[in-house]
């Protein structure tokens, strides 16, 4: 698979009020993403409500996603369940729907007994299986596991696994998988919080919460500091950087859907148990985004 270069939202999935699946602002979001500045596209992550979407759910966003993606983005699915057999089974059904790489959630549901040993053997069936290459998804703050470096330097020989996103924003850990892993294996961050460190890595590709509603200046962000314009890409991050920890941490998804419709997109509501945000919620990530970005504010209407 060829590296990854650039920005890849991990799609929210809009719900309507009722709590049922917005299929048409779902279509509409990728619409608007086709104009931004965008390497392709995350289907049922984390930032997807994934884990309370039926597996038929899952399965329409994917091939709405196939179908309406732009044709030279990349379409990323995240099938990574409990099991292996399950992993497998979800991944080869979006293979067949057109995804061109798989996700794979560390499992985690009895963390006790997930060890280096268990993730190697978890991840190899997994790659020996699918139909497509699969990357390692490392977010210990909703697994409470954290992969090894010894089980990725042994993992990312593997000619199916072929990268990993990590979103644990732990820059010595980022930078230990890069040291380890093998040189074909793409190391990808998940949070937008290490892109800098992460730029000056080298690494060049992120899955970013909010990718879905500030695209293009994580993008610029890269652009800058590619063309050696050092200071002026620390600069724009820094200024992103409380909209990140407002979305990504503070308000979490209700919050980042919110910012969504606030910036031109379709948010939508979100799914039971999780609660939409408050009227005083959305004041403070409005006056947020304000501060951050009023020239895209003002651009979207909001």
């Amino acid at each position: 698979m060829q590296k990854i270069h650039g920005i890849i939202p991990p799609m929210i999935s809009p719900f309507k009020p009722n709590g049922d699946l917005d299929s048409a602002a779902f279509v509409s979001n990728i619409e608007k993403w086709n104009k931004d500045q965008l390497a392709g596209y995350l289907v049922i992550g984390s930032n997807s409500e994934t884990a309370y979407l039926s597996e038929d759910e899952k399965l329409e966003l994917v091939k709405l996603t196939v179908e309406h993606a732009k044709k030279d983005r990349l379409v990323m699915v995240g099938s990574g369940l409990e099991s292996a057999r399950e992993s497998i089974k979800l991944t080869n059904k979006c293979a067949k729907l057109g995804a061109h790489c798989a996700l794979v959630l560390t499992p985690f549901y009895y963390s006790p007994a997930m060890d280096s040993k268990a993730m190697i053997r978890f991840f190899t069936e997994v790659a020996n299986n699918s139909d497509i290459p699969i990357l390692i998804y490392n977010v210990s703050k909703f697994t409470n596991v954290n992969i090894g470096a010894d089980a990725i330097a042994e993992l990312s020989q593997h000619k199916n696994i072929v990268g990993m996103k990590d979103s644990n924003g732990d820059v010595p850990q980022l930078a230990t998988f890069l040291r380890v892993a093998h040189p074909s294996f793409q190391v990808m961050t998940g949070t937008y919080s290490a892109w800098y460190p992460a730029l000056a890595m080298g690494i060049t590709g992120i899955i970013s919460a909010i990718a879905n509603c500030c695209p293009n200046e994580i993008a610029q962000t890269q652009q800058l500091y590619e063309a050696g314009k050092h200071n002026e890409a620390f600069e724009l991050y820094q200024r992103i950087f409380p909209v990140n920890t407002a979305l990504t941490g503070t308000f979490g998804i209700a919050g980042l859907k919110y910012a969504c419709d606030y910036l031109g997109y379709k948010g939508g509501s979100v799914r039971n148990p999780l609660a939409d945000l408050i009227e005083e919620q959305k004041e403070k990530v409005r006056a947020i985004i304000d501060k951050a970005l009023p020239a895209k504010v003002q651009s979207e209407g909001a």
